[in-house]
């Protein structure tokens, strides 16, 4: 049951080319960098990303982006990376926007044996209807676009009693090869617990993935985690990497404001 991995190169070993990766984080918080460092010190191309966004120019997934290794991206959010915007306009990118709360579902459907659902968030709009600009071509035309989805009606109730008919589009789960996660505490059964923002969308990338590869800031044994502690059970948790002390306080601040004192 020790599921602990002596390196994060070898926990990332097997990652080959074209894989699907669900990545934590949220901005710069609770990144796997880590494991997407020893991504970056491998040879995997093509490979499909699924995460809230792809972090900032030269950390998190921007790493991987600026090594041109990714090919496609699920995201609710491309701002703070201007690479990330320039492959997405010059046609090296394809790009799948999502609504961050739809993303957050089909991840976690992901994970709970759910194929679908549906969901009003993008009815009426090019999320359900098709046509969102999905790749462009090199000279700026739209090369592939999303195709339109299932919007079905269902009867809703309101708080007043009454209830009327409410469209819904249906969402596919989303299943990835490997899941990338950051947590604050981990035991070698794959229990994991996350440090309040930092949990974000690292419960649900743990559950997305068919192999889950976990950096933990602090390695305890079997046990020490209080049962009703744990964010995420080591059932769905394959691979453990303890941190250095030095990766441990390697963080970077997305946006740093100041003031006077």
């Amino acid at each position: 049951m020790d599921k602990t991995v002596a390196s994060a190169d070898e926990a990332v070993a097997d990652i080959a080319d074209g894989a699907s990766l669900a990545v934590g984080g949220f901005g710069l918080s609770g990144v796997p960098i880590v494991l997407i460092d020893a991504i970056s010190r491998g040879s995997a191309t093509g490979l499909h990303v699924a995460s809230n966004n792809c972090g900032t120019d030269g950390w998190g997934l921007g790493i991987l982006l600026e090594q041109h290794r990714i090919d496609r991206v699920v995201a609710s959010y491309i701002g703070e990376n201007k690479e990330f915007g320039r492959q997405y306009l010059a046609g090296e990118l394809e790009v799948e926007l999502t609504p961050q709360g739809t993303l957050a579902e089909r991840l976690r459907a992901a994970g709970s044996g759910i194929p679908a659902f549906y969901t009003p968030a993008g009815v009426g709009t090019w999320v359900a209807d098709g046509e969102m600009p999905w790749r462009y071509a090199p000279d700026g035309s739209v090369a592939v676009t999303s195709p339109p989805k299932e919007v079905r009606e269902f009867e809703v109730r309101r708080d007043d009693g009454t209830s009327e008919r409410v469209p819904f589009v249906l969402e596919l789960s989303l299943v990835c090869d490997f899941g990338l996660v950051r947590a604050a505490k981990g035991d070698r059964h794959g229990n994991l617990v996350f440090h309040r923002s930092a949990r974000n969308f690292n419960p649900l990338a743990a559950m997305a993935g068919r192999t889950t590869i976990a950096e933990v800031e602090q390695l305890v044994e079997p046990g020490e985690i209080d049962p009703d502690e744990v964010h995420v059970p080591g059932i769905f948790v394959h691979r453990v990497v303890e941190l250095t002390a030095e990766q441990v306080t390697t963080k970077h601040i997305e946006k740093r404001t100041t003031r006077e004192a």
